[in-house]
């Protein structure tokens, strides 16, 4: 999940966008397939068909474009991941949930809704929780020293994804939570 436009590109909130761009570099999938409610590339991980997806539709609205994609390739819930920020994971960890709810985050409210349940996998990466406005911090982007911190997150969250597909949920949350 993230934003659309370069206005919001390396903003904390765009952590999930960041995580789908090194997805589709690492496994060469490109993210060209623009639909009225998100971004689409279709490759493969391993030997797994993907479809990695970035909403077009802004952070609160990210069930139109979860809902789209569910019914245009006919899959279940079950079979989504979905990459978030979170601002009650410190900057630097990741956490792997098969459901749950939305821990107030309203992207995650969205898709709840669009969809009708909660039973869908969550990758969420941690940004800090602010001292101040949480909407101004995940708006903001990563200071030059947490850059690298970001950028070794990244590469785990990448990893855990990779598990994700190729090896199922467990095994995903065993060896990377």
């Amino acid at each position: 999940m993230g934003n659309p436009g370069p206005k919001y590109a390396t903003s904390r909130h765009n952590i999930g966008f960041m995580c789908v761009d090194q997805l589709a570099s690492r496994f060469d999938i490109t993210l060209k397939d623009k639909r009225k409610t998100a971004v689409l590339g279709e490759g493969r991980i391993a030997s797994q068909p993907v479809v990695l997806v970035q909403p077009r539709t802004f952070m609160n609205n990210s069930g139109e474009a979860v809902r789209y994609v569910l019914d245009r390739y006919r899959i279940p819930r079950q079979s989504i991941l979905v990459i978030l920020d979170d601002i009650d994971l410190p900057l630097g960890r990741i956490r792997l949930r098969a459901g749950g709810g939305s821990g107030g985050h309203n992207g995650l409210k969205s898709i709840n809704a669009s969809v009708g349940a909660e039973d869908y996998s969550r990758l969420r990466i941690g940004v800090s929780r602010p001292q101040g406005n949480t909407i101004s911090h995940v708006l903001t982007t990563f200071t030059s020293e947490e850059r690298p911190i970001v950028d070794e997150t990244l590469a785990q969250a990448v990893n855990a994804a990779e598990a994700w597909v190729t090896q199922g949920i467990a095994y995903a949350m065993g060896n990377f939570n």
